[in-house]
């Protein structure tokens, strides 16, 4: 049963890394290099349907981690778990502190009542989702490295 755990735990969490990787990496270079007020629509839209999704993703993947290091504390490769869900924590409370609050302002954001920064906060905002990416693939890392 905990060999299950362990193997949908690092499915779970690795899902989510490519979700946001492709985000980061692929989808706001896509948005970027859209026409006039297009690439500001397509991330509010993101905006809205992702806020949605990854904060459930992101508490699961840390309570499924949470298990793991419970009730794998006998087996080697504890350790790795523990730290692995240590930077899950973090990672939700970098998105609570700082991706959040840009996220929930830029949803609601259209061509006509948009701020005049909002280019900037975007640019805020990935570079805060940069970091982030970096903190779940390395938790990522770490589970895949303690099934081994």
């Amino acid at each position: 049963m905990l060999n299950a755990l362990e193997v949908f735990t690092t499915v779970v969490v690795g899902l989510m890394v490519g979700v946001e990787f492709a985000v980061a990496f692929v989808m706001n270079r896509i948005f970027s290099a859209l026409p006039e007020d297009s690439d500001q629509l397509a991330r509010s839209h993101g905006g809205r349907m992702l806020g949605a999704l990854m904060p459930v993703w992101y508490f699961t993947s840390l309570g499924l981690a949470a298990v793991w290091a419970i009730a794998g504390w006998h087996r080697p490769g504890a350790g790795l778990v523990v730290i692995a869900a240590a930077l899950l924590v973090l990672s939700v409370i970098m998105s609570v502190l700082l991706l959040v609050p840009i996220n929930n302002q830029g949803k609601t954001w259209t061509p006509e009542n948009r701020p005049a920064d909002w280019k900037e906060q975007m640019n805020r905002w990935d570079r805060y989702h940069y970091a982030r990416v970096a903190v779940i693939i390395a938790a990522f890392t770490l589970l895949v490295t303690a099934l081994v």
